[in-house]
């Protein structure tokens, strides 16, 4: 059966990856995020139709201008993939406000403002995946931002699988690791920067808290994904997947 499913942050890595996956799968993906270009560019590169918008999750205007735009479309699966990395710092130009707005409250945004579309779905159950990290579980210095808004998706994650249940929508997170994107690249840059070495000397050091010495493909989260989107047994959880640097029993 064809399904439709709405992915945020679909331009570039990750998010991109899972619309090329469910777009191999015969499925039509409504692909939203900040950048139009980068959008049209992966919609012309999938097999199938796609759909394509532009808005900010941060914007509760632009998500209601795409919201009215789709208000007959039945979505079987939101995926709330966008976010943003980096480094904050308390002052002046501390990022904190533009990352809790964007990874978290912009996630809470993007699933209220599209859940309408879910309930049109006629299938018995519905899903909602939410991208976390590695980083709810882990602290590292000068990421309080990012931590905190990751940590708490997991938080908003538990309170919806259990208000949703009862209408057969089932919510859960994945927490990857390392992922091979330009923003992990950026930020592995960034770090060894901040260290005084270079990338290559620190991508070593990182690995050595990941027990199989490598990054994930941003294709081997899409396959995650596609797998949660179709089975109908799990809610209320977070998936690690991230090549064993943090093993939850």
């Amino acid at each position: 059966m064809n399904k439709t499913y709405l992915i945020s942050g679909a331009g570039s890595g990750i998010g991109m990856a899972m619309a090329r996956k469910l777009a191999d799968n015969g499925d039509t993906c409504i692909l939203l995020g900040r950048n139009l270009e980068k959008l049209q560019q992966v919609a012309v590169s999938l097999p199938g139709k796609h759909h394509v918008f532009a808005a900010d999750i941060r914007s509760t205007d632009e998500l209601a201008k795409v919201a009215d735009l789709l208000s007959n479309e039945a979505i079987h699966g939101l995926v709330a993939n966008a976010g943003i990395g980096g480094e904050n710092y308390w002052g002046k130009e501390d990022r904190w406000e533009e990352i809790i707005a964007t990874n978290l409250t912009g996630t809470y945004n993007l699933v209220n403002s599209f859940l309408p579309n879910l309930r049109l779905a006629q299938t018995k159950y519905k899903q909602i995946i939410i991208t976390s990290s590695v980083l709810a579980r882990l602290g590292v210095a000068n990421y309080s931002a990012y931590c905190a808004s990751k940590a708490g998706l997991l938080g908003l994650m538990r309170s919806w699988a259990v208000q949703f249940a009862p209408e057969n929508i089932l919510v859960n997170a994945i927490c990857p690791g390392w992922v091979n994107t330009d923003m992990a690249q950026q930020g592995l840059q960034g770090i060894a920067d901040g260290l005084g070495m270079s990338k290559a000397d620190f991508y070593e050091i990182a690995m050595q808290s990941v027990p199989l010495r490598k990054m994930s493909e941003p294709s081997e989260i899409a396959d995650l994904v596609a797998y949660l989107l179709e089975q109908e047994s799990i809610t209320g959880q977070s998936i690690d997947i991230n090549s064993g640097s943090v093993m939850n029993s």
